[in-house]
């Protein structure tokens, strides 16, 4: 079973980020998940929530 959160470093990884960038990526995303209501794990972020929203930047990118 994939961990349903991704750390860091993956975060780093997968965006080609450094590691200090990923955490304040995550911050962010949790600050909107903390604002939809959800419970957050500071240093994690929900895995699903960041691939949805990885998907939406690489939409508009593509747009533009």
């Amino acid at each position: 079973m994939e961990n349903r959160f991704i750390r860091a470093e993956e975060v780093a990884d997968e965006l080609g980020v450094s590691k200090p960038y990923a955490y304040k990526l995550i911050r962010q995303l949790n600050e909107e998940l903390k604002d939809k209501g959800f419970i957050t794990i500071a240093g994690r972020v929900n895995r699903q929530y960041f691939n949805e929203r990885l998907q939406k930047g690489r939409e508009l990118n593509a747009s533009l």
